[in-house]
């Protein structure tokens, strides 16, 4: 009978101490300056502000630190700070930081720093530079790389997106594990020729191309320079219809300003054995210069105008080339 009193009390004991600790309000400056002091850590908090930086447990509603707030376990509800928010486990709910937001395991909900945001999984993660992600239910968007592994939505980056599955790449280089990478080389309507990467998934990728062009040779050295983002509308083992928006840039290193081309492009292709494609189609671009720095190099208008020394117009172009898949 002792011994059964004895386990009842140390049950009764435990229980109690594994009670969760808990405050409506924790406010404070900087660990352990705040109202929940050295113990902050196991305290669980509905408001949280601080001046500097913050320790909790958990937070449920709105934490706000003038530099960074600490989370030992789970947030949800909206947490802003200057620098950084750190979370330990899940959040859900809305972080929003000067520089980082990262969450250990899973982030339900919206992630949006200046510089980088990271989690296992993540619904919807923006950054100024970068986003890092196991599983994506939504979207990455970053202002240069976004790295993740099973994307179920949309990754949008300035440069680069890395996925092992992605099917909506937007960006100009996108390495895909499960997606499609080739260099091809093509020649347009103006005389540019471009040795072009495109990458990405199974409906959007990728464009990067570098050349010259030879139609204005004689008179100016033009590199060309062309970058952007193509779809595959119809795929079958033998033909692809892709659609294309593209900017190409010519220029002459003497020369203040560039030959400006931007356009769309419907690209009909046949593919033949297991990596080689050919392609040709037409092209609507607009074209824009300064007269004083570049000479006309087609002559297939639609429509253009001549104003202070300033040329714009649309015009009607081709593509052609082939390309490998590796």
């Amino acid at each position: 009978m002792k011994k059964i009193i004895v386990l009842l009390f140390a049950s009764f004991s435990s229980l109690f101490a594994q009670e969760e600790k808990t405050r409506a309000v924790h406010f404070g400056i900087i660990y352990p300056i705040s109202s929940n002091g050295s113990e902050a850590s196991k305290y669980s908090n509905n408001v949280s502000l601080h001046a500097i930086s913050g320790v909790s447990k958990n937070e449920r509603v709105l934490t706000i630190s003038g530099v960074g707030s600490l989370i030992k376990e789970n947030a949800s509800g909206f947490q802003m700070a200057g620098v950084f928010n750190q979370i330990g486990n899940n959040s859900s709910g809305f972080q929003m930081a000067g520089v980082s937001n990262y969450t250990k395991n899973d982030s339900k909900g919206l992630q949006m720093a200046g510089v980088f945001n990271g989690a296992t999984s993540a619904n919807t993660q923006i950054s100024g530079f970068m986003n890092k992600s196991g599983n994506i239910n939504g979207a990455q968007v970053a202002g240069f790389i976004n790295v993740a592994k099973k994307v179920k939505g949309v990754q949008i980056a300035g440069f680069i997106n890395i996925a092992d599955s992605s099917d909506y790449p937007i960006g100009i280089v996108n390495i895909v594990k499960n997606g499609e990478k080739s260099l091809g080389v093509s020649y347009d309507e103006v005389g540019t020729a471009l040795l072009t990467f495109r990458s990405g998934g199974r409906v959007l990728y990728g464009i990067l191309g570098l050349g010259y062009n030879f139609n204005n040779r004689r008179l100016n050295d033009y590199y060309a320079l062309e970058t952007g983002i193509g779809a595959h509308l119809i795929r079958s083992p033998y033909f692809r219809l892709n659609a294309e928006v593209y900017t190409q840039s010519l220029y002459a290193f003497k020369d203040k300003n560039a030959y400006q081309k931007y356009g769309i492009r419907v690209l009909p292709s046949y593919r033949f054995g297991e990596r080689f494609e050919i392609f040709a189609g037409p092209s609507v671009n607009f074209v824009n210069y300064k007269t004083e720095d570049h000479t006309n190099l087609s002559e297939r208008y639609i429509w253009k105008d001549v104003k202070y020394d300033h040329f714009k117009g649309f015009n009607l172009g081709f593509t052609a080339g082939v390309s490998v898949k590796f």
